[in-house]
């Protein structure tokens, strides 16, 4: 039997699934949003991703929703006027859209639900500012944090251990951390929706207030307000949809630790299992992806997941990331994190839908030629996209292969 690639999958024997395609993405207003709540930026994102595929809002009988309220999925499908049939509200961090992602393509496909909008806002840098927000030291203190919390060890210094650690044992530098930095405000330069876009030096990353060392504040996402929305439908919907379907190939999921004790390698994050469940339930492999989404709260996550998703080879991350290779730039080697990702666009919490949504709209090939990312250098438009999201302090990571 030949080996699965792109064109030859792995068999399936199980019944006939549907196959399932992401048929409407869009951003609520995102960045500075002072006059809106998260109930309205989340209607903002579905009636725009509901208009962007060009279907009928009765399609929808799934809703997946986290972050907002007691119950989120049932208040915002209630604010949104749906009934839903289908729900989920998995709450694992930054990952938790790639893994609602998936659960909504495997009930789509077991013919459980026929569309599901996937929804999220929040206004956490209104918040911050008006000061409607507080911090609570008795955050998970009857669980395992109990052991943690007591050490003022905050979610920066768990991140920044880790980077820590791969810089002894691999040899990664500062100035390479920061390429990570530096590359994403080139591509978020030509995003019109980009919080920060004026060109960034290494220097400048370097020479920034330090947060939690090795980080500077320049190697931290930046703190906004916003949020999008993804519709997922059955193939036999995608005839009546606006744009060419982007299909859901693969996806995989893996849940790591909570305690850092618990983590057995600070240079291994849960992608390394994550991304290669996705590639075989894709049937491709890393050298088939043209683009990558990849969560970015720290300029350390980019950096350990290309390793471990099979961009690089583990401990070269450092060299493969730096600002003078340009590699991640949207017309570079790998372009990555094409909207200048949480270090530059946008980061309002949970950022893992904006993923997505980016992916979905670079294989859609809808943006100008500045926007425009191309398939790993050549002048070709790409075909397959990856987006990855983290969540917690690398306690979750969810992996979604996407193709037209």
């Amino acid at each position: 039997m030949p080996a699965p690639s792109l064109h030859n999958p792995v068999p399936d024997d199980s019944p006939r699934r549907r196959r399932v395609a992401v048929v409407g993405v869009a951003h609520s207003d995102c960045g500075r949003v002072d006059d809106a709540t998260p109930f309205q930026l989340h209607a903002q994102a579905a009636r725009r991703a509901l208009a962007d595929s060009g279907l009928p809002r009765s399609v929808i009988n799934g809703v997946a929703s986290a972050g907002l309220g007691l119950l989120a999925p049932v208040e915002v499908s209630e604010y949104l006027g749906l009934r839903p049939t289908w729900t989920d509200s998995t709450s694992v961090g930054g990952s938790t859209w790639e893994v609602m992602a998936a659960h909504a393509a495997d009930a789509i496909a077991a013919g459980h639900a026929n569309a599901v909008l996937l929804v999220y806002g929040s206004t956490a840098r209104a918040d911050l500012k008006a000061r409607r927000r507080t911090a609570g030291i008795a955050l998970g203190a009857r669980g395992p944090q109990q052991f943690e919390a007591p050490y003022g060890h905050t979610l920066i210094s768990k991140y920044a251990m880790a980077a820590r650690r791969h810089m002894h044992e691999y040899g990664t530098t500062l100035e390479q951390l920061a390429g990570v930095a530096v590359q994403a405000r080139a591509n978020a330069a030509s995003n019109p929706e980009a919080m920060y876009r004026a060109p960034l030096t290494v220097d400048e990353v370097l020479t920034g207030p330090e947060i939690a060392s090795p980080f500077t504040k320049l190697h931290c996402c930046i703190r906004s307000d916003g949020g999008c929305a993804v519709l997922l439908a059955a193939e036999e919907y995608v005839p009546d949809t606006v744009h060419d379907p982007v299909w859901v190939l693969g996806t995989g999921e893996h849940l790591s630790h909570t305690l850092m004790s618990e983590w057995e390698d600070f240079t291994v994050s849960p992608a390394a299992v994550s991304g290669r469940l996705a590639y075989q339930r894709a049937g491709v492999g890393p050298a088939d992806i043209d683009v990558a989404e990849i969560y970015d709260a720290f300029s350390y996550m980019p950096l350990v997941a290309l390793e471990d998703l099979g961009f690089c080879a583990k401990g070269d991350g450092g060299p493969f990331v730096e600002a003078k290779h340009g590699r991640l730039l949207r017309d570079g080697e790998l372009p990555t994190n094409t909207d200048g990702g949480g270090l530059s666009a946008c980061h309002p919490g949970m950022r893992g839908l904006f993923l997505i949504v980016e992916a979905v709209r670079q294989l859609r090939h809808e943006y100008p030629a500045d926007r425009q990312a191309s398939r790993r250098g050549s002048p070709d438009l790409p075909r397959l996209a990856l987006a990855s999201g983290t969540g917690g302090w690398f306690c979750s990571s969810a992996t979604m292969i996407l193709g037209r």
